[in-house]
């Protein structure tokens, strides 16, 4: 199990910040994505691993006036 946004969230052997992404359908074109507190750079998101016990941040940046 890890934490996805402070909420349980099934773990699985390989899986990357992309694969959750994918399984959570996030699309958004501006996002933060942070593993135990250090930043993932958008190019980073297929081949950044995330272990059974991790703590996954993904914000979504919005814009506004």
């Amino acid at each position: 199990m890890i934490k996805l946004n402070n909420r349980d969230f099934p773990w699985k052997e390989g899986m990357t910040v992309e694969s959750v992404m994918q399984a959570k359908s996030f699309t958004y074109s501006r996002i933060i994505v942070k593993v135990n507190g250090r930043h993932v750079n958008q190019e980073d998101y297929s081949s950044t691993v995330i272990n059974d016990g991790d703590e996954v941040q993904m914000i979504h940046l919005l814009a506004g006036g």
